[in-house]
């Protein structure tokens, strides 16, 4: 048989088991952001033009496919002008 590769379940804390404070959860927070490799000045701006480039295109595929079908549906169904 082959083994299962589901997640395991969070786990419970114990009665005595302390919860983080809120000073060591910030600690941990900027710890993990340090690791973090974040994109040049460069990097963001090609990024960004590129996101815009695609929203704009999709914005015009599908104006055009509403003006497109509102027509044919007005026609279809002999709707005004």
């Amino acid at each position: 048989m082959s083994e299962s590769t589901t997640t395991p379940a969070p786990r419970k804390r114990t009665p005595g088991e302390k919860r983080t404070s809120p000073f060591t959860f910030y600690r941990q927070v900027v710890a993990e952001l340090r690791k973090v490799v974040w994109p040049t000045q460069q990097q963001l701006t090609t990024y960004f033009i590129v996101v815009l480039v695609f929203v704009l295109i999709l914005m015009a595929i599908v104006s055009l496919l509403d003006l497109g079908l509102g027509k044919l549906f007005f026609q279809i169904f002999g709707g005004r002008d």
